[in-house]
């Protein structure tokens, strides 16, 4: 016999949070907004996290290790959400942080050559 654990008022409240979210981001101009902001997040993270583990130089395996995991989180929600039709925005926003993401990594790259 499987017992499923109940809401906390924090899982409700996070999830009350995100429905307001989607539905003030019916109107397209505020989805893109978000999207964009959320894809500069994603880019400050990224170069950040390549910034910091370049001067410590003994993290270098460890950072590379978190934000490989941390991108494989991103992909396994991102199969989860994909066919549900309510999840749409926050698959828009998972989508926008791992470009930043990736962008940031990319470009933190370009300047070890």
């Amino acid at each position: 016999m499987v017992f499923r654990p109940q809401k906390t008022n924090f899982q409700l409240k996070v999830l009350e949070n995100i429905h307001t979210l989607t539905l003030w981001a019916n109107n397209p101009w505020r989805r893109y907004s978000i999207s964009l902001i959320t894809l500069l997040i994603g880019y400050f993270l990224g170069s950040s996290l390549g910034m910091v583990s370049a001067v410590v130089e003994l993290m270098d395996p460890v950072a590379a290790f978190l934000s490989v995991v941390f991108i494989e989180i991103l992909i396994a929600l991102r199969r989860n959400f994909r066919f549900e039709r309510k999840k749409k925005f926050l698959l828009l926003l998972l989508d926008s942080l791992r470009l930043g993401l990736f962008y940031g990594f990319f470009t933190e790259s370009l300047k070890l050559l």
